[in-house]
């Protein structure tokens, strides 16, 4: 993919339910708009939702041979959902995604017994099935600083593309933001001069401070001067190849070449780096709690299981920073 080819995510009403009932269909577009006005849920993952309930209504017109309808959903008994459950895991998919489609069906039928529209009893008479967490591993220290550099990427693109890539991943490793923050930072409150950090909205709407380390800054200026197109200050700080918002399936491509460059494994993703951030500041003496505000936990035992490092450090920085430990 090039850049130029790649799109950032559709918004809830481009998003189409091919074979649905129209009043299904509307109302499957009524509930992915609520997901991203109310619950705030970013782009990419209203186009999961959209993806998890199409295949499940598509498998539901196969079953039926018929458009399904809102009748149709609140007929349904828990062996249809099963059924569903077990077409998908013989297609090779995990129990991960299992519980986040399950997850999302649940979701829409709230939102049509919300509306008064139907009653999907069947989704809640179903057992969740099991997932072991399964955490990215985070990179050796050097391994994070070479990746965050950007310096091995031999690809033959503009300079300032290369400046742009290592300030985003100088980000998401010295500053522990998902790509979603790091490409969400406006030009007006880029980290740069006297400005030594960022107030990223996250997860729920969830706002917090974060510090930028001065060679993630450095980074970040590196790309500004070299940067062809004009920055509006209410505008994106990170620019695609066209000048409009950079997709972050940029970032993930940038990481692919990058881990291949340095002979890193396939764990060393995106999410590897904000990964490490946690893991690396932990194993050095980081509190557990200062750790938690920095990555936007809602909770310390998300970030306990998170920085999954040596259990004698852990326990000891969790005793240290829970108010209930001693």
């Amino acid at each position: 993919m090039t850049e130029n080819a790649a799109q950032g995510a559709p918004g809830p009403d481009q998003l189409v339910f091919p074979g649905v009932e129209a009043r299904l269909a509307a109302e499957a577009k009524a509930w992915l708009r609520e997901q991203a006005g109310v619950r705030r849920a970013s782009p990419l993952t209203i186009g999961a939702y959209a993806r998890d309930l199409r295949q499940f209504l598509t498998f539901l017109r196969d079953q039926r041979a018929a458009p399904p309808d809102l009748e149709a959903l609140a007929a349904l008994k828990p062996a249809d959902i099963r059924g569903f459950l077990a077409s998908r895991r013989a297609g090779g998919v995990a129990s991960r995604s299992l519980l986040r489609q399950l997850a999302a069906l649940r979701s829409f039928a709230r939102h049509l017994a919300r509306e008064g529209l139907a009653r999907v009893d069947a989704l809640d008479k179903v057992r969740s099935p099991k997932a072991a967490r399964v955490l990215p591993k985070a990179l050796p220290a050097a391994a994070a600083r070479e990746m965050a550099r950007g310096e091995a990427d031999e690809s033959h693109r503009a300079p300032w593309i290369l400046a742009r890539d290592a300030a985003v991943l100088a980000l998401l490793y010295g500053a522990g933001l998902r790509i979603s923050e790091a490409l969400s930072i406006r030009r007006g409150d880029a980290p740069v001069g006297a400005i030594e950090s960022l107030t990223i909205v996250g997860k729920g709407g969830k706002a917090r401070a974060v510090p930028v380390i001065r060679p993630a800054r450095k980074a970040i200026e590196a790309y500004l001067e070299l940067c062809p197109h004009r920055l509006a200050s209410n505008g994106p700080l990170f620019v695609g190849a066209r000048g409009g918002p950079l997709s972050p399936r940029i970032v993930q491509l940038t990481v692919e070449r990058l881990r291949g460059a340095l002979g890193l494994p396939d764990s060393a993703t995106p999410h590897a780096l904000r990964h490490s951030f946690a893991t690396h500041l932990l194993s050095r003496g980081g509190d557990l709690r200062s750790i938690q505000e920095l990555l936007g936990h809602a909770s310390l035992s998300t970030t306990q299981i998170y920085t999954a490092v040596d259990k004698s450090r852990l326990f000891e920085a969790f005793r240290a920073a829970h108010p209930r430990a001693r």
